[in-house]
């Protein structure tokens, strides 16, 4: 599928100010940049890098003062995986799991798998596999957790949402990575364009090692299966936010859209 893509920021900065973008589709097997352009008012100098073993793309740059616009648009061509049902069902033991999905399986910031494994084992352990436990976690959190746009900042864990049973995207997201690394299943926090999202905007969903695949879950619900473009992965939110600064600044606009052309 094809997706038409633009993501325009703009920001007042007091005081010199290092800023990181994360707006950019990932490169990845899957995605195909068709094309894109970026462009920054007035014009400022960035440098573009990536970080290591991910096809994450990030835009640095330093503004010293007075106010910018960073604005991005693409086509992305996305080719979905197509999931095996039978070799999702193979459960893949840890010893023989590829040494760069183990970090997701560690606690991390936002998500204390460690001490949801209690939980984790009464209600999803004893599913016959990986991919059916998985299923159960993301429509569990579906069904638990009310989805309030604005009701959580920052600082919210998947502790506190389980509490809670309230959030956004990220806090749903949260909650499945850390419900699955209880089960010692990888999981990683992943951030996308989603079309026809409503409002429109950045959205969050996480990933699930299973079968030797990563397999992308969005336990909102607001985003459809091949309707999604990959943004960034990362152990959670706070390596993946959209913008990361250093200095002094003020969001003043942001305006995101997403839609299938083709």
């Amino acid at each position: 599928m094809l997706f038409k893509i633009h993501s325009e920021l703009s920001y007042e900065v007091y005081e010199p100010t290092t800023f990181i973008f994360n707006i950019q589709p990932s490169v990845t097997a899957e995605q195909l940049i068709k094309e894109e352009s970026l462009n920054i008012t007035p014009e400022l100098w960035y440098k573009e890098f990536t970080l290591n073993n991910s096809g994450t793309r990030l835009i640095k740059m330093q503004v010293n003062y007075g106010t910018f616009t960073i604005a991005y648009n693409a086509v992305i061509e996305v080719n979905e995986i197509s999931k095996d049902e039978s070799a999702l069902a193979i459960s893949v033991p840890v010893m023989e799991m590829d040494n760069e999905v183990l970090p997701y399986i560690s606690p991390s910031r936002h998500c204390e798998s460690d001490k949801l494994v209690q939980f984790a084992k009464k209600e999803f352990g004893h599913l016959p596999n990986e991919y059916s436990k998985v299923q159960a976690i993301n429509d569990w959190i579906f069904n638990s957790v009310e989805y309030v746009s604005g009701s959580t900042n920052a600082s919210v864990s998947a502790c506190d949402t389980i509490i809670s049973r309230i959030g956004v995207c990220k806090d749903f997201a949260h909650l499945g990575i850390a419900l699955c690394r209880a089960l010692d299943i990888p999981a990683r926090y992943c951030s996308v364009y989603a079309a026809n999202l409503v409002p429109p905007d950045i959205h969050a969903c996480f990933e699930a090692y299973i079968g030797g695949l990563w397999i992308l879950f969005d336990p909102t619900r607001l985003s459809a299966e091949n309707s999604r473009v990959k943004i960034a992965d990362s152990k959670d939110a706070s390596e993946a936010a959209v913008a990361v600064f250093y200095g002094n600044t003020y969001c003043t606009y942001m305006n995101v859209q997403c839609d299938i052309i083709e």
